[in-house]
């Protein structure tokens, strides 16, 4: 049963141009009014509302906050690569061209992308300033003449093969840069979402009208210019312009596009460049709205499915030394990784209007978001894995000529600046989705956390939504509905899939909850001024038990860590959650880059599989007045161990056998989001093993 949020072409126009003060309201709502019923043979589900529509607050407010103040609001200040890069212009950096095109146009659109929603988001006059000041550039060169986002270059190096979904070994697939203009397309999408600036969406339309579309590969090996497709589809639900969509319905009945989804659609994929894999995936499922041909979502489906039975990682993404690298404690993720799973995920939710999508997303920003950066927001790091022991174990060996230090955090100049920039998108994309528009007038609670959304929806009301919680910290969230004037219209509530029984009132009368679907709760009334929503997610402890896998035997990896040269890594783990939290022994820190000395985690789990709750104590404490992902955290576990004499290596980083140990012990644990050393993935007593 698929759940009833339908396509919003009218209430998110509404919710754009209302927002956003646009002068030609008319116009924009018949255009895209007749873009989605005239040519969308499915309606998507769910849409986002623009950046500004959700304001943070409490503790997502301060990590937004500590962002703007940090890496995401002076990126430029510290590199080259991120003050100069889309200037057409060449300049000194790394990968950079003599013409100012190279890597950097990859960093910077990254950055962009996520300093101009999170600017509008703020409201943030200073960084509004700068990251327009920098947009404008490739908004005012594609208008004075150019034909690409890299205005000063021209498309021809575009590499489209309607024949095949493979390439040729040694081949360049694409000598223009396809996948850093895919980027700036989405930044600009975003800047033109917050402004309604309409020489932002002639700029948009005169690219996309007339952009040749590069291939999408089977595997992920080498980057594609479908990802252009993202950008494509909102320019074309901006604007209506048919020639667009006939590019991407050309490009849907492409030979060799129509091979990728088939193999897809089978389960036939191989192990390739995690960061790739995530933005290719979803091109499929993009697609579905427009063809309406079920072999595309099912590619999508099954390649995330793949995906996640082959390399997930606890925190809810792949594992991704670049390249997939199975499932274990010290398998690595890309920051890039983080910021792309999400997006992806995002995509999917509004395709779908499965809230599993939701889950995901919550998943990886309550957990792997916060572990790359410092406390500070001003330093960040290549790689994290969810048992880092010391700064030299595991003894990555870099498998990327760039990659110096990967396993260190390292100053924002450092060499490897995808993901310095990557990181930027990962706040911005959960706060401006924490709430969509439906189609029926209403709206869906997709993502939760404290926050303030102010939109209007059918008829021209205004509607102001306050949401005070400490979640995922706290189990309660109290919404307070503010219209202008009274009406009725649907509100849609999710239920995360962790959650068995959940209590929702509105004005202190419990209701009788039905769920719609696949996981929302629909409640449709008569919404007056300070109404008062309550939800109660009561959470609960989670153990999962599981085994360390090998790394795909691909020859990338040849000259990579020794470990993934082992083909018979079988070690058994156990890992916590509360709720949406993943929960973690905490190795201090001096700082993110060095432990404390002495400290000690040679533990095992000893938790019996009767009555898991009764033998995990919950600690509460208050919210800090000021969020900083502090090791002193607000909710913490204590748990039954056994000690034990251990010394993870580079090779064996966990025990091979279930430990068997007289010593017990109790050891309390935090959020793996708090820590900069840690062990997720534990070792297990052999009676905790046995029970599960």
């Amino acid at each position: 049963m698929k759940i009833k949020i339908y396509s919003i072409e009218v209430c998110f126009i509404l919710l754009i141009i209302e927002s956003l003060g646009c002068t030609s309201k008319k116009d924009y709502l018949e255009s895209e009014r007749k873009s989605f019923v005239e040519n969308a043979k499915i309606k998507p589900a769910v849409r986002s509302v623009p950046p500004g529509s959700v304001t943070p607050n409490g503790w997502i407010k301060d990590w937004a906050e500590a962002a703007a103040k940090g890496i995401t609001g002076h990126l430029d200040e510290y590199s080259t690569a991120f003050a100069e890069a889309w200037k057409g212009q060449s300049f000194e950096a790394k990968g950079v061209g003599p013409d100012g095109t190279g890597w950097p146009l990859e960093q910077a659109s990254y950055w962009l992308d996520g300093a101009v929603r999170l600017a509008y988001i703020l409201k943030d006059t200073a960084l509004i300033k700068k990251v327009s000041k920098r947009l404008d550039y490739v908004v005012n060169g594609v208008l004075n003449g150019g034909e690409s986002f890299i205005y000063w270059e021209d498309t021809k190096g575009v590499l489209i093969d309607t024949t095949s979904s493979t390439r040729v070994e040694g081949r360049n697939p694409t000598s223009f840069n396809n996948w850093a203009h895919s980027q700036m397309g989405r930044a600009l999408v975003a800047y033109y979402q917050a402004t309604h600036d309409k020489r932002i969406l002639k700029a948009l339309v005169k690219v996309y009208k007339q952009f040749p579309i590069g291939d999408l590969w089977s595997d992920f090996s080498d980057v594609s210019g479908a990802c252009n497709i993202d950008p494509m589809i909102d320019t074309y639900l901006m604007s209506g312009d048919q020639t667009i969509l006939d590019s991407i319905l050309s490009f849907s009945n492409r030979a060799s596009y129509k091979d990728v989804a088939n193999r897809w659609s089978k389960g036939n994929l191989t192990p390739g460049h995690n960061v790739i894999y995530y933005e290719d995936i979803r091109v499929p499922a993009l697609l579905y709205d427009w063809t309406g041909n079920k072999t595309d979502l099912n590619a999508s489906l099954k390649a995330i499915e793949w995906g996640e039975k082959n390399y997930l990682l606890p925190v809810g993404v792949l594992s991704g030394e670049e390249w997939h690298a199975g499932i274990g404690a010290t398998r690595n993720i890309e920051t890039c990784d983080v910021s792309t799973s999400e997006w992806t995920f995002l995509e999917m939710l509004r395709i779908t209007g499965d809230k599993s999508y939701s889950d995901r997303i919550e998943k990886i920003f309550f957990n792997a978001a916060a572990a790359p950066v410092d406390r500070e927001f001003k330093t960040m790091c290549y790689y994290q894995s969810l048992n880092r022991y010391s700064s030299s174990l595991p003894g990555v060996k870099p498998t990327h000529p760039s990659v110096k230090n990967s396993y260190e955090y390292t100053r924002i100049g450092c060499e490897v600046l995808c993901c310095v920039g990557n990181l930027n998108r990962i706040i911005p994309n959960y706060i401006m989705n924490m709430w969509m528009a439906t189609m029926d007038h209403g709206l869906a609670a997709t993502l939760y956390g404290p926050c303030n959304l102010h939109t209007k929806i059918a008829k021209n009301i205004s509607v102001n939504i306050d949401c005070q919680t400490s979640y995922p910290f706290g189990e309660l969230i109290n919404m307070t509905v503010d219209p202008e004037k009274e009406i009725k219209f649907p509100l849609y509530l999710r239920v995360p899939e962790w959650c068995e029984n959940p209590e929702i009132k509105v004005n202190g009368t419990s209701i009788d909850a039905q769920l719609e679907g696949k996981g929302f709760i629909k409640i449709s009334r008569l919404w007056k001024k300070n109404d008062k929503i309550t939800l109660h997610f009561p959470m609960r402890v989670k153990v999962v038990k599981g085994r360390e896998t090998p790394y795909p035997q691909v020859s990338y990896f040849d000259k990579g860590r020794i470990i993934a040269k082992d083909t018979t890594i079988n070690n058994p783990y156990e890992c916590i959650y509360y709720g949406p939290l993943l929960f973690i022994l905490a190795i201090p820190d001096q700082n993110p880059n060095y432990r404390m000395p002495n400290a000690k985690f040679n533990y095992a789990l000893d938790v019996n599989s009767n009555n898991v709750a009764n033998q995990i104590e919950v600690i509460r404490k208050a919210m800090p007045l000021k969020w900083d992902w502090s090791l002193d955290s607000p909710i913490q576990l204590r748990v039954k161990a056994k000690e034990f004499n251990w010394e993870p290596t580079e090779n064996q980083p966990l025990p091979i056998e279930p430990v068997k140990s007289k010593i017990s012990a109790e050891i309390n644990l935090v959020p793996y989001g708090c820590t900069k050393f840690r062990v997720t993935m534990f070792p297990v007593a052999k009676a905790s093993w046995n029970s599960f």
